[in-house]
């Protein structure tokens, strides 16, 4: 215990937790206070402010990365393990990647095979070849306000498929405090998200419908998983049926090669 105590007390732990946590202090403090600080400073210089701080965050996230990877080398913390990765942390960090890829990869035009049979002007069918991005498909939302596409599998897709891409990455590292700071988009996601749905459930900066709140979780598969929006199996059919599962696929084949 006592080493452990030493350990999250280092300062190299420090320095991977620092960066990140200023980053969810400040969003979550100016975000929560925004009513307040609009009604006082205006909303142009809120909107200013908030740049300038959250810009200053990032900048010490990558500052702490920059001190961190520069005396990774010499670290005095035990490491996780020697220089041959586990093959149980490769599985995690592949599984992490491929949902954050497959998540990110649903922004993109819907991908398709780019050789298809079709009519020949003769009347006969023949291969034909044709783009391999769909650009005629567009995204729709349920037209009653349904869940619909990835909000079935969590409320802040964008926040998780960053915060699962490091996570991935975070099980790839034997140095403890660069474990941390790759965890820290993860724990943006899951502290980020959650604040958000506090505050649009009070109406404060946005609307969360009781519906969509009720169906939906912020932590991915969650809500799906767990029977709020139907049987598991009707649920994952709707998924495939309402996202673009060729882009999934080629997302998680990039995972593979990461």
């Amino acid at each position: 215990t006592a080493s452990l105590g030493k350990m999250l007390t280092s300062t190299e732990v420090r320095w991977g937790a620092a960066g990140w946590s200023f980053f969810i202090a400040e969003n979550a403090i100016l975000s929560e206070n925004r009513t307040w600080l609009i009604a006082n400073l205006g909303d142009d210089n809120y909107h200013t402010v908030y740049g300038t701080i959250s810009t200053a965050a990032t900048a010490s996230i990558g500052y702490s990365y920059y001190k961190l990877q520069k005396n990774s080398a010499n670290t005095k913390l035990p490491l996780l393990f020697q220089s041959t990765i586990p093959t149980v942390n490769r599985f995690a960090a592949f599984g992490l990647v491929s949902v954050g890829l497959a998540l990110a990869s649903q922004a993109l035009p819907k991908m398709q095979v780019p050789v298809a049979m079709g009519s020949s002007e003769e009347g006969g069918m023949k291969l034909k070849v044709r783009c391999p991005f769909d650009f005629s498909d567009k995204y729709r939302d349920a037209p009653d306000g349904s869940i619909h596409g990835l909000d079935r599998i969590s409320r802040h897709p964008g926040l998780w498929s960053f915060g699962l891409v490091f996570a991935g990455n975070a099980m790839l590292q034997s140095n403890v405090a660069l474990r941390m700071w790759w965890s820290g988009p993860a724990a943006v996601a899951w502290l980020g998200g959650m604040h958000t749905d506090s505050r649009f459930r009070r109406g404060m900066g946005g609307q969360l419908d009781p519906m969509v709140d009720s169906q939906t979780s912020n932590i991915p598969f969650l809500a799906l998983l767990s029977g709020k929006q139907g049987s598991i199996p009707d649920s994952l059919s709707s998924l495939m049926s309402e996202t673009k599962p060729l882009n999934a696929l080629m997302a998680i084949g990039a995972a593979a090669v990461w």
